[in-house]
């Protein structure tokens, strides 16, 4: 049988059993493997474009995401990617993104490549995926003002599972040394204001505000090009005194914003780097627990987390 009857067979004229013939054992072991082959292409074409599941190793989206969670994600909504490496290796190969039904909104639940840590121009090929909550979308403004998170100047709505794990928040003035960017006399809990990029708008760059952006523009090239010397600000050898952002840009937060590792530590995630919507969870237990234990594994199984919506 050829492998264009497999599709015959599923979505053409069901054959009436007069007309089907005995198989042989080598032909029913070569429709066998066909079989798989075509099962194998369409799960491939369903994980790599439609929907995916995945699994929670962190908890920071607790309580509205919990560690062992599998949940669904749906890669069409912001427009599918072609895999950006070999399987299995960190080899690159060329890849295309199909068109988007829409891009990410405020308070959407997203899963995104992971752009790197705060001083890192380029992440490398590892493809780490992320899943937080987009707060600010190209162009707003960003603030927590004692752990409130403002956008535009009002207030962003409190996520019904939120998690604060310490009593109180850090004081305003309290620097954190690891906040981004780098410099800015921030923590966690007072943070900002703070513009996310949007492409085409144009800042200013002089020594006093280079900092802020330095990054994101050494991003944005794929390399390190922006420099300060004579107290003139350079970018790729070349004296500017104003920058015009190429790309568009999102600042994602954890629910469990005490112990969340986010935007507010390594920076903006550039359009580029968004790969789905996560909206509901299929399954959930206690990962903790080895799978030699088996009962015990079953035991903990979450019924209210089965088919739950995220929102």
């Amino acid at each position: 049988m050829a492998f264009k009857d497999g599709f015959k067979k599923i979505f053409g004229r069901k054959p009436k059993e007069e007309d089907r013939k005995p198989l042989t054992p080598k032909e029913k072991f070569k429709e066998f493997i066909e079989s798989l082959i075509f099962a194998g292409i369409a799960a491939f074409f369903i994980i790599t474009f439609i929907v995916q599941n995945t699994r929670i190793p962190t908890g920071s989206m607790e309580d509205t995401i919990l560690v062992g969670d599998f949940v669904l994600v749906n890669k069409f909504i912001y427009g599918s990617e072609s895999p950006r490496y070999i399987p299995f290796t960190q080899i690159a190969i060329p890849h295309f993104r199909l068109p988007a039904l829409k891009d990410p909104h405020r308070n959407d639940i997203v899963v995104f490549e992971f752009p790197g840590g705060r001083d890192v121009v380029k992440a490398g090929t590892l493809n780490v995926s992320y899943v937080k909550r987009c707060i600010g979308i190209p162009g707003d403004t960003i603030q927590v003002i004692n752990r409130v998170v403002y956008v535009n100047h009002k207030q962003f709505p409190i996520p019904s599972h939120i998690l604060y794990t310490k009593y109180q928040s850090i004081p305003k003035g309290m620097v954190d040394p690891n906040i981004f960017p780098k410099g800015m006399p921030w923590n966690s809990d007072n943070y900002g204001p703070l513009i996310v990029p949007k492409k085409g708008y144009t800042i200013p760059l002089n020594i006093y505000n280079v900092g802020q952006w330095e990054i994101t523009i050494d991003r944005e090239y794929g390399t390190k090009v922006v420099s300060v010397k004579n107290g003139i600000v350079e970018i790729e050898g070349k004296p500017v005194t104003s920058y015009t952002f190429k790309k568009n840009y999102y600042f994602m937060m954890g629910d469990n914003r005490d112990e969340s590792w986010d935007s507010r530590y390594w920076g903006f995630v550039p359009r580029d780097n968004v790969e789905a919507e996560a909206f509901i969870t299929l399954f959930s237990w206690n990962r903790d627990i080895p799978f030699t234990d088996f009962f015990k594994l079953i035991g903990s199984i979450r019924p209210d987390r089965i088919l739950l919506l995220l929102h």
